[in-house]
């Protein structure tokens, strides 16, 4: 436990920062019609981000970020703002040459990267069944302000028809995208505890257990 603590230290974690993403404040809406992002330009969207991720990632700290960086190319420069060492899992928004992403500072490009003996993280949440004993949660992004769900029989002796089924956000998967964030990256610690949180509040424990009824994201 003493190493996992040593090796989350000073590392940080986000997704899906869109930056410079024309409009997404009016594009994209919640559920009940309010913009998903509260903001009114993508000067002050990208300007937020910068601002709150320096304030809180310093120049020697690592961050993982989980995909979709930039939509146009022209807009990766703003990445050589941004405090820390930068590995990128790239996400489905990341189409540029590797050259491009490295020029601007990450060091490193995943598809899909392993990171502790807990924690697989992804841009796009993975099947369920990457989720073993060894991979305890997956840390993603690509879904904003939404979460994995999946279903729970409430009353599993009930009879066909009677029984309860409700969805429950999945306990095995932890979205990073920065809707879920507050526009900064998380450090790892404040990952574990939300995912020990989240864990409690559902019962679960671990992947080795059995837990609920249902199937993973589709």
């Amino acid at each position: 436990m003493e190493s996992v603590k040593k090796l989350m230290a000073n590392k940080f974690v986000i997704s899906d920062t869109h930056f410079g993403h024309t409009n997404s404040w009016e594009k994209f809406k919640l559920p009940d019609g309010s913009p998903l992002r509260p903001f009114t330009s993508n000067e002050e969207m990208d300007e937020t981000m910068i601002e709150r991720w320096n304030a809180k990632v310093k120049p020697e700290d690592t961050v993982y970020h989980l995909g979709d960086v930039v939509i146009n190319r022209k807009h990766l420069h703003l990445v050589k703002r941004l405090n820390g060492k930068k590995r990128l899992v790239r996400g489905n928004h990341d189409i540029f040459k590797d050259k491009d992403y490295y020029e601007v500072g990450f060091d490193s490009l995943y598809g899909v990267r392993v990171f502790t003996d807990k924690f697989i993280l992804s841009h796009i949440p993975l099947h369920p069944d990457c989720i073993t004993d060894r991979f305890k949660v997956n840390v993603h992004g690509h879904l904003h302000a939404n979460e994995v769900t999946r279903k729970i029989v409430t009353k599993p002796f009930a009879p066909v028809g009677q029984q309860d089924v409700i969805d429950q956000i999945d306990p095995r998967y932890l979205c990073v995208s920065v809707e879920h964030t507050n526009y900064e990256p998380l450090s790892f610690e404040e990952v574990d505890a939300r995912i020990a949180k989240r864990w409690a509040e559902t019962g679960y424990e671990g992947p080795v257990h059995s837990w609920g009824n249902g199937s993973g994201p589709g």
